[in-house]
């Protein structure tokens, strides 16, 4: 798999870098469940455990809540910051996302490299095909609730990223080749 850092850069390529806004808070913990239920369903996972999990996905969304400035914030949708568990449960979210439209983007787009880590993406394109403006407008319409913003030095902390977690927690990184489809 080509890294951002190892993609080729020709002249007619650009790099751009988009943040997802208040990523825990967007997460819809419903849809998420279904998505969940889905996957235990097509992984195989043993169909009398499938209940308990979900049980435990119900007990962990419904302890929604954290605290701001001594005050308690409860969230009636989306993931409590700070929990343990909303990191997992984002990013099983994010994925869903972009195993079911990522594919479409990149032809449309010609994404030839694209990369997240947890809330940032940073990718590569032809700038002779479209602008970071379609694209930022076509990843605004993936799901009602996310909504990305450009950003000018998510790339640089990505490429600094790459560089010290792949040694020692190579997956924490997820990088999407949208020439092979594959991580």
């Amino acid at each position: 798999m080509r890294s951002i850092k190892d993609t080729p850069q020709l002249p007619h390529h650009s790099r751009a870098s988009l943040d997802i806004t208040n990523i825990y808070s967007k997460i819809p913990v419903h849809e998420t469940k279904t998505i969940l239920t889905n996957l235990l369903k097509h992984e195989l996972v043993i169909p009398e455990t499938q209940p308990e999990i979900l049980k435990w996905y119900d007990i962990i969304t419904g302890q929604n809540y954290f605290t701001h400035n001594k005050d308690i914030i409860l969230h009636y949708d989306g993931l409590a910051m700070g929990a343990p568990s909303s990191g997992i449960i984002a990013e099983k979210f994010l994925q869903h996302i972009e195993y079911t439209h990522l594919p479409h983007l990149a032809c449309k787009h010609k994404i030839i490299n694209y990369c997240r880590y947890v809330d940032d993406v940073s990718l590569i394109f032809d700038s002779t095909h479209t602008s970071i403006r379609e694209i930022h407008k076509d990843f605004n319409e993936l799901h009602q609730k996310l909504q990305l913003h450009e950003t000018k030095t998510i790339l640089t902390n990505l490429l600094k990223h790459e560089l010290v977690i792949p040694q020692t927690q190579p997956e924490i990184l997820k990088w999407y080749d949208v020439i092979t489809g594959q991580n």
